[in-house]
């Protein structure tokens, strides 16, 4: 069995003082965001989602990051998947961001629902065709007997669209309305920068260090 309980890493490439912040969440997001996209790390806008299902269990997946701006963080799935299933009955979710070349994580709570088909419509489009046709032949967190299976699927779809690959209505875009950040920058000795953004009522983000 490997030794885990002896690893160690400190942290120590950087700090999160009150100096560097900014009074709305979404300008740091996108600092931390852009520092993230400019190194050389595989999938750097990915992120685990967590959803909560109808009898109160959690269920995290990695997603990717599609879009943002100060209206909301877009991704796109299929809509019958677990998670489509799982916000329909609970619209609260959680997403993480962690980069560990840049030992920083960011975690985000808000309320999610559908961007627009036009929206959704738009990106299908600049998606890969092969992308397109995976859409189409996975029944996403379904049972299937076989890889076989999929793959006649894939072969189907490919012969139905051979050039132009229409949306599938069961397959489209989320935006996650925040209200709540938190930046956490590593530091040595496990004694963590975290900087809490919590919208209140009147519009305003509070803002609080919380101990690591």
């Amino acid at each position: 069995m490997a030794d885990i309980k002896n690893l160690r890493t400190d942290y120590n490439k950087s700090q999160l003082n009150e100096a560097d912040l900014v009074s709305n969440p979404h300008e740091l997001f996108k600092i931390w965001i852009e520092d993230a996209l400019s190194i050389n790390i595989t999938d750097p806008n990915a992120f685990v989602l967590s959803t909560v299902d109808a009898l109160g269990y959690p269920s995290s997946r990695v997603v990717l990051l599609r879009d943002y701006s100060e209206n909301g963080l877009v991704f796109f799935t299929n809509y019958d998947s677990f998670k489509g299933k799982n916000v329909v009955t609970n619209n609260v979710v959680c997403m993480n961001f962690f980069w560990s070349s840049i030992e920083r994580q960011i975690r985000v709570l808000g309320k999610v629902k559908r961007i627009s088909e036009a929206k959704s419509d738009e990106y299908f489009e600049s998606r890969p065709y092969e992308s397109k046709i995976g859409a189409w032949a996975s029944k996403q967190s379904e049972v299937i007997a076989s890889r076989k299976v999929l793959e006649e699927q894939v072969e189907y779809y490919k012969k139905k669209f051979p050039n132009d690959v229409p949306r599938p209505k069961h397959w489209g875009g989320y935006i996650i309305e925040p209200n709540k950040f938190e930046f956490w920058q590593g530091r040595s000795s496990r004694l963590h920068d975290r900087i809490n953004y919590c919208l209140e009522k009147n519009g305003v983000w509070k803002v609080n260090r919380l101990a690591p």
